[in-house]
Parts: C-alpha cells; sequence; structure tokens
C-alpha cells in the first residue's frame, strides 16, 4: 500500500521474559493476530496481499519463529506453545521472517532514543525523504 505500512505498534510487553530471544518471540505473538486480520481484511477488499514480512534482528528468536519447538534448546524449553502462532503462520506462507542488522531496524526510531545521523536516517525513511 505504497510506500507507508498499513499498522504499526510499539507497547510494552505483558509479561517478563528470562531473555532477549523469549522477548522478540513475545513481541511477535502479541501483533500478529493484528497482522493476520490485516491481511484477510485486505484481501476481502480485493487487494493481493503478498507474504507479509516480519523483520528481526535476532537470529536466536527467528529460528524459533519459523521451526517452533524443534529449534528449542534448554534456555527456550519453557517457553509456552501459544508463543508458536508465529509459526503456523509461516507455514501457511502469510507471513515470513526476515533478518534485518540492528543498524537499519527501522522500528528503532519508535522504541530508543536515537541521536545524529541515525536519527536523521530513520526520520527520512518514515517521512520518505530523498537525501
Amino acid at each position: 500500500m505504497g510506500k507507508g505500512s498499513v499498522y504499526s505498534t510499539s507497547i510494552g510487553q505483558k509479561l517478563n521474559t528470562k531473555s532477549s530471544t523469549e522477548a522478540e518471540l513475545v513481541g511477535v505473538s502479541d501483533v500478529m493476530p493484528m497482522i493476520v486480520w490485516t491481511r484477510y481484511f485486505l484481501e476481502a477488499q480485493g487487494y493481493d496481499v503478498k507474504e507479509s514480512p516480519i523483520y528481526q534482528d535476532n537470529m536466536s528468536a527467528m529460528l524459533l519463529e519459523k521451526n517452533g519447538k524443534k529449534s528449542s534448546g534448554k534456555r527456550t524449553r519453557h517457553i509456552n506453545i501459544r508463543y508458536f502462532f508465529v509459526t503456523d503462520r509461516i507455514a501457511a506462507h502469510e507471513v515470513h521472517v526476515e533478518y534485518c542488522p540492528t543498524g537499519d531496524m527501522l522500528a528503532d526510531f519508535f522504541t530508543k532514543p536515537l541521536q545524529g545521523s541515525a536519527f536523521r536516517k530513520f526520520r527520512n525513511r518514515i517521512l520518505n525523504i530523498q537525501e
């Protein structure tokens, strides 16, 4: 839909996690219902919707999202199966997970205090300003 996002959100998680990997998995799980709803809404309006990308900078979280419990190790065995809803959506080709280096993570603009060139870089991408 043009160059803007259809949906974005930034909220505090409602649960304490033991690692950044678990925090990433819970974060994706929290927003997944809205991604699926938006997809179905757009399809009902007649739009052809391709796989929606989910950008991650945590390789461990990406493995858990793609493979589900099969990728669990001793530090992630405790994670509840409900956080693997994203695995089902990936298998159904509704979403896909892509690696995005931390320095290019656009969401950081909304969640971290950025200064100087990082602030200008993300601001320009969000506002579609060419330099």
